[in-house]
């Protein structure tokens, strides 16, 4: 068996942005350099929400935004450990030969590299990776009307906020439980 058929997931819901940045921060606690992860999810789901945690944990200099018009931003680490490169490939609509500007596979083994947009452009850079799939609710709510869009002011009260997250391991690194940690609180 290769190291990319062996996968691990886990299922999670969050509630809040503050829940998916602490969601961030225990993902962070996991990561070590040379790791990928893939952030899937609509507009507004959460995904640079859960960067910023993941900047936090990794204790990494600069506001961790949504790097969108700038393609990817680099930021250092200021407590000793990798820096994160954070890519956003919605722009890019080819795959990995898009990308080779910027030189994703140099940074990757000293970096924690995550890349918005990801999917299906880049796993071909490690074998070892994780997908972190962020699904929210879009519409189509009991009653035949539509739900709340990007933007739209939401009654907290009906779950506008809530988040499905599925955490897969891709690889012999994610084997052996590591994601475990994430279900705790």
């Amino acid at each position: 068996m290769s190291a990319a058929a062996t996968t691990t997931a886990v299922h999670l819901t969050v509630e809040s942005p503050e829940q998916m940045q602490d969601l961030g921060r225990r993902l962070a606690a996991v990561l070590r350099a040379g790791d990928l992860v893939l952030l899937t999810g609509a507009l507004g789901a959460g995904k640079t929400t859960l960067a910023r945690g993941l900047g936090a944990g990794l204790g990494v200099r600069g506001a961790v935004t949504s790097p969108t018009f700038v393609i990817a931003r680099v930021h250092p680490s200021v407590s000793g450990g990798p820096p994160l490169v954070h890519v956003d490939a919605y722009r890019l609509g080819g795959g990995l030969e898009e990308m080779e500007d910027l030189d994703l596979d140099v940074s990757l083994p000293e970096s924690v590299v995550i890349v918005e947009w990801g999917e299906g452009k880049v796993e071909e850079l490690a074998e070892d990776r994780l997908h972190v799939v962020i699904e929210r609710r879009t519409g189509g709510a009991a009653d035949g009307t539509e739900g709340a869009d990007e933007g739209d002011e939401t009654d907290e009260a009906d779950g506008a906020d809530v988040r499905h997250v599925t955490v897969t391991g891709v690889g012999e690194r994610w084997a052996h439980g590591a994601l475990a940690a994430l279900t705790r609180a």
